[in-house]
């Protein structure tokens, strides 16, 4: 081993736990402290102020501007009783992460001093630079000028010394150049939908809420280890590293206990989420080395995201405090699982009833169920292909298709007893399904479907869509993604498809059906239309991707080809339709999302090159000379047979050294002359394609040899922190 490993691995090993004293209060007390929440408002604000404010919130309503000043007075003081001297517009760009610009609560007094000051007018809206941030061609270089706006639905929260206000992101000609802007405005199409056919049902039902729940996975690596691996540092994966001998193949990690460094990691990460009022609940261990999860209760969309994008920023910087760095690539070690981000999702209605939970023996209850059920999975059918682009990525493509993440393929599990329902439901005549009794209430010729005290379907891991009871769970989501992407189209194709089928179920009742009838006829058209997507086996079987190219399933998998489906005609009609994207916003989220692929394949292979050429390839030949003056030895001091018969496993090895050292060297020549050709192509959707198709697979060979260099070259010179000390310290 190296002095350097050597000298790291020290260092890990002997890190204490940082004393954590246990916390003064209840989960229940540390809640939303740091958090402008109505408890907050109520204090601070006027009556009147405070009742305008929680009204727009409750109705989804734009803030009143006649009390902007009064609320930003009121949120200032707040503020500066968390000693906070700074306030920030918080929003979440098309990098993929969040933004904030920090400005001091200071104006001049007039008198040669300044006085602390926030104006409704700097609450409510501030300027920033939109060229600066992915924008797909929609803002020029010299065109700069681009606006945050507050988002109240988001309550404002303190960080340090900062206010915080979310805020959408939106150019200077009305643009979304953020996620929240479309969220807002999926979440907004799809509970506008389900209302409408949720009004078949009740009566009493005046608001429908799009939920999420997200389980995110990450990696924890010592951080003096990371800091030697320019692999890990620069690109959040390693580029070259042979399998540990030791991984996750006895399945010891997954939901063991909690080592020491990581529960003190993981207790003061909860206490610092819980003050910002993020509800997080489950902690464990994952089934790879080193690798976590965490979830909160769930909450409205909107809002679960801004926490869950908070939440990775906090994760950082709480880590660091711990002697760690957290890992959210998808795949940052080749050989064990990779991390997602799990995206569950439902519907509810403001009284308390889930649309997407079976109502047991309550036959318009599970007709109801159904319904939305369905229509739900004629969503995804319809736009299988555009939720694939909406969760692929350079890095999540590393992770789909194995080591229990879903194949690259949109398919829905079901489950046993549900899809026993659909098929009843499917091949029986609407005549001998709807029935009345004596009192006129409907009974559905169907098996009652049991409330969900006991999972009333079995879980598939290798399926990126599943309902999984109560909810469907999105699965393929990455775990460094921005779970918006998905979210939102998630929303608007489902909102689509419920005004679909509303148009349906009026055109039938207009007709002369009556209400349940027509309900059932436009639910079993539904069934037989999107039968293509409902598959319940293995994922992962080569019959499986056969099978879905015949059913019509996008089965693309080269990540810039997958990101057309952004600008087909079918997807930009259904964001068009539903008011979420427009067309030209849709083209230049296509436009980044090819941009953002090629940025990290040139990182990775420019990485992946200087490592090769400043540490691989001298270490190795190093080694080789070693072995060389071996072999001279003791050609010098025996007589050749004896010579020859003692020095053979040394010219074996020199032989294996030169054939890996003269494939890798020629091989980085021929990555850099496929970036230097790929680079010069001015359009950037064949520029990602021709990384993708030349640059990539070079890599992997090139990674195949340095691998190989890894089993043969003494432990003693290799310089880089093998995978057996990153996966495995405590």
């Amino acid at each position: 081993m190296s002095i350097l490993r050597f000298e790291l691995l020290t260092e890990a090993f002997r890190r204490k736990p940082v004393k954590l004293e246990t916390p003064a209060h209840r989960p229940s007390e540390l809640f939303g402290v740091n958090v402008f929440n109505r408890e907050r408002m109520q204090k601070y604000l006027t009556k009147g102020t405070f009742r305008s404010l929680t009204e727009s919130i409750d109705k989804g309503l734009p803030l009143n501007r006649n009390i902007a000043d009064s609320v930003a007075q009121g949120m200032r003081q707040w503020a500066i009783d968390m000693n906070a001297t700074h306030y920030t517009h918080w929003f979440h760009p098309l990098t993929g992460g969040t933004a904030e610009k920090h400005d001091a609560f200071i104006e001049h007094d007039g008198r040669g001093g300044v006085i602390e000051e926030f104006s409704g007018k700097m609450l409510i809206q501030q300027e920033t630079d939109a060229s600066s941030f992915p924008n797909g061609g929609i803002r020029n270089t010299f065109e700069a000028r681009g606006y945050s706006a507050w988002d109240i639905s988001s309550p404002a929260f303190v960080v340090g010394d900062t206010l915080c206000i979310p805020t959408v992101f939106i150019s200077y000609t009305g643009d979304a150049l953020d996620y929240k802007t479309p969220l807002l405005k999926s979440t907004h199409a799809v509970c506008r939908a389900a209302l409408d056919v949720c009004r078949y049902f009740y009566d009493d039902v005046s608001k429908v809420v799009s939920y999420l729940g997200w389980e995110q996975e990450y990696f924890l690596v010592d951080e003096s280890l990371w800091a030697a691996r320019p692999d890990l540092m620069l690109t959040g994966r390693t580029l070259m590293g042979h399998d540990s001998a030791k991984n996750q193949q006895l399945e010891d990690h997954y939901f063991g206990a909690i080592p020491s460094r990581v529960l003190a990691f993981m207790t003061e990460l909860e206490i610092e989420a819980l003050k910002l009022g993020i509800p997080v609940r489950t902690r464990h261990n994952e089934v790879a080395p080193n690798q976590f999860e965490l979830a909160p209760i769930y909450e409205e969309t909107n809002l679960a995201n801004d926490h869950n994008l908070l939440l990775m920023v906090v994760m950082r910087r709480v880590a660091r405090r711990h002697g760690f760095r957290v890992l959210f690539h998808e795949k940052p070690f080749k050989g064990v699982n990779g991390s997602g981000k799990h995206n569950n999702w439902s519907l509810g209605t403001d009284t308390g009833v889930n649309l997407l939970s079976p109502g047991g023996d309550n036959a318009l209850e599970n007709l109801r169920f159904v319904t939305f059920l369905v229509n739900v999975m004629k969503a995804v059918h319809s736009h299988n292909g555009l939720l694939k682009a909406s969760i692929s990525s350079a890095t999540n493509a590393h992770r789909l298709g194995g080591g229990e993440a879903p194949p690259a393929i949109v398919s829905i599990f079901l489950g046993t007893q549900i899809s026993h329902v659909l098929e009843r439901l499917e091949s029986a005549d609407t005549d001998d399904i709807i029935t009345f009794d004596g009192k006129s209430q409907l009974e559905l010729g169907v098996a009652n479907i049991p409330e969900l005290l006991l999972d009333n379907t079995d879980r598939n891991r290798t399926s990126p869509f599943a309902f999984t009871g109560n909810r469907f769970e999105f699965r393929a989501v990455g775990s460094s993604a921005n779970s918006a992407e998905a979210m939102l189209v998630l929303n608007a194709a489902v909102a689509d498809q419920l005004c679909r089928f509303k148009d349906e179920v009026d055109a039938l009742i207009a007709g002369g059906m009556s209400k349940e009838v027509a309900l059932v006829a436009a639910v079993k058209r539904l069934i037989v239309d999107c039968k293509a997507i409902w598959f319940d086996g293995n994922g992962y079987s080569e019959e499986w991707k056969a099978e879905a190219a015949r059913r019509g399933l996008d089965c693309q998998t080269s990540v810039p080809l997958i990101f057309d489906r952004y600008v087909d005609n079918g997807s930009v009609e259904m964001f068009e339709r539903t008011g979420v994207l427009s067309r030209r916003e849709l083209k230049s989220r296509a436009e980044v999302a090819w941009e953002t692929y090629t940025k990290k394949i040139q990182i990775e292979a420019r990485v992946l090159g200087d490592l090769t050429m400043n540490h691989i390839v001298p270490v190795a030949s190093g080694y080789q000379s070693v072995l060389l003056d071996n072999v001279y030895k003791i050609k010098a001091l025996f007589d050749h047979e004896e010579a020859e018969r003692m020095s053979r496993h040394d010219i074996e090895l020199i032989r294996q050294i030169s054939g890996h050292v003269d494939f890798i060297t020629d091989n980085v020549t021929k990555l850099v002359n496929a970036r230097k050709t790929a680079n010069v192509i001015e359009c950037e959707r064949e520029k990602a394609i021709a990384y993708h198709d030349t640059v990539v697979p070079l890599m992997s060979e090139i990674r195949r040899h340095i691998d190989k260099l890894e089993l043969i070259v003494d432990d003693r010179v290799w310089t880089l922190p093998k995978y057996r000390e990153l996966l495995f310290i405590r």
